[in-house]
């Protein structure tokens, strides 16, 4: 007859009952197909009561542990497969994990945002605000396109500062437009050709291969994507940043921008991706009008985030459908639920509407111009002035570095590398095609301005050794 001590420790005695046999159970005590005691035998015997051998039994037999037979009682159920680990057992995972970025001083490729910048005394007011006052809404689940107060929000936020006159429920807020792209191969169908700018954003060919769709590549001029190459490469969607294109830095003019229009408008199934990302600051001059905002033919999807204006953490995206598209949007694909929580929802909703955010963005638009002004100083005070040309139009937070030399891309960026110096050649962001060399990509959002001194002499060293001598 099976026997335990029990202990006085606060722990019902059906869960240490419960334990007890578990643990004989899976150590192999007692056997696949053994019969246990009957309840009246073996409460007998261990000075318990019958309840107390049922409800141990009950969720043996629960879990899998026991079984019972009409009449007969209950027996060991078959373990094989479960094994007790012991508390010294390591565990070996085979997953391969991509290979961790070499560490470096300094990254002219990081294009974060410092830490510092964010407003945190504001959103933890608000979050607190919220859940003292939004308890019931922020359990309450969200509607597919986000909730009607982030959304109206953005609207007016849109009319304000990017001239947009928009429904709300033409906007569709998600987590990252990573997201996003997902939900538009989905409504637009993988079965099109997806047109990216080359160079361009690598990232969203992965997205859009990831989904089963087709993707081609235009190359630019000093303008942007020109309609001859669009239909060289036969694009049905193309996806373009006409106010700041990464990496290249270009603003698509006035003129383009109705020819890429008209060139949307010649078929039914054609559509224009305008990516928006960091549209807010441009750091001279007006902001140029969104293409969204001229377009009288309901042929462009408008995007945007808030990672650069906030952080990239806050995984706060949305996007503005045309209104057609949005209502086969509600018809097909409403079954989705939102991707981004109540709880920060309802925190920035409160941080656009209450003008938070616009105060946030001037405030950021200054700290930026004054980070330009002086990376760029520094760069032109450096040794490296004479074997340099800069190529920027003061907008967005990154711009073109060209040195003059023979050394190929690949070669410096390793070089640098080995001196924990980061930086990436615009050649990098080219799918297809001949890349433009020697053209170096500087992010300065999230720079040490104080070790620019030595970045810019280490370049200068390594432009005026070979390679092989570093």
């Amino acid at each position: 007859m099976l026997t335990y001590v029990f202990e006085n420790n606060g722990v019902p005695m059906y869960e240490q009952l419960y334990e007890y046999l578990k643990d004989d159970i899976t150590k192999g005590v007692l056997k696949t197909d053994e019969k246990l005691p009957s309840k009246r035998a073996f409460a007998r015997n261990n000075g318990i009561s019958t309840i107390t051998v049922q409800n141990a039994y009950n969720q043996l037999q629960s879990e899998g542990y026991i079984y019972s037979l009409s009449k007969k009682g209950y027996y060991v159920a078959n373990l094989c497969s479960i094994r007790k680990l012991r508390a010294d057992t390591k565990i070996s995972l085979d997953i391969k994990l991509p290979p961790a970025s070499a560490e470096c001083e300094i990254n002219l490729s990081n294009n974060n945002i410092k830490p510092e910048n964010f407003p945190f005394s504001v959103w933890s007011r608000l979050s607190r605000e919220v859940m003292s006052q939004k308890s019931r809404e922020v359990l309450t689940p969200s509607p597919t396109g986000g909730i009607p107060e982030l959304r109206s929000a953005i609207a007016e936020h849109l009319k304000a500062f990017r001239g947009m006159l928009i429904d709300p429920n033409q906007i569709i807020v998600g987590a990252g437009t990573e997201y996003l792209y997902g939900l538009l191969i989905q409504l637009l169908g993988s079965d099109r050709n997806f047109c990216i700018e080359n160079p361009g954003y690598k990232k969203l060919k992965s997205i859009y291969s990831q989904y089963g769709a087709n993707c081609v590549f235009a190359d630019i001029d000093r303008k942007g994507v020109t309609v001859q190459e669009l239909n060289r490469v036969k694009a049905q969607i193309v996806h373009i940043s006409p106010n700041h294109h990464f990496p290249t830095g270009i603003t698509m003019p006035a003129d383009r921008r109705y020819e890429i229009l008209g060139w949307a408008n010649e078929t039914t199934d054609r559509y224009i991706i305008e990516d928006d990302y960091d549209s807010e600051f441009r750091l001279s001059g007006k902001i140029h009008p969104t293409l969204f905002s001229i377009d009288g033919c309901e042929k462009v999807i408008y995007m945007n985030t808030f990672s650069k204006t906030l952080t990239p953490t806050i995984r706060i995206s949305y996007m503005v459908l045309p209104i057609e598209l949005a209502n086969r949007f509600y018809r097909e694909l409403s079954f989705y639920s939102c991707t981004v929580s109540n709880f920060e929802q309802y925190t920035l909703s409160l941080f656009i509407s209450r003008g938070y955010f616009e105060k946030h963005i001037n405030r950021m638009r200054l700290y930026y111009m004054r980070r330009r002004r002086e990376v760029i100083e520094q760069l032109y005070k450096s040794p490296l002035n004479d074997s340099m040309e800069l190529i920027e139009n003061e907008s967005g937070l990154h711009f073109l570095l060209k040195l003059k030399t023979d050394i190929d891309d690949e070669t410096i960026k390793r070089n640098l590398l080995v001196k924990k110096i980061r930086i990436s050649p615009l050649s990098d962001y080219y799918m297809s095609g001949t890349a433009v060399s020697h053209n170096f990509v500087i992010n300065y959002s999230c720079l040490d301005t104080k070790k620019l001194g030595k970045v810019f002499e280490q370049i200068n060293l390594l432009l005026k050794n070979q390679p092989h001598n570093l």
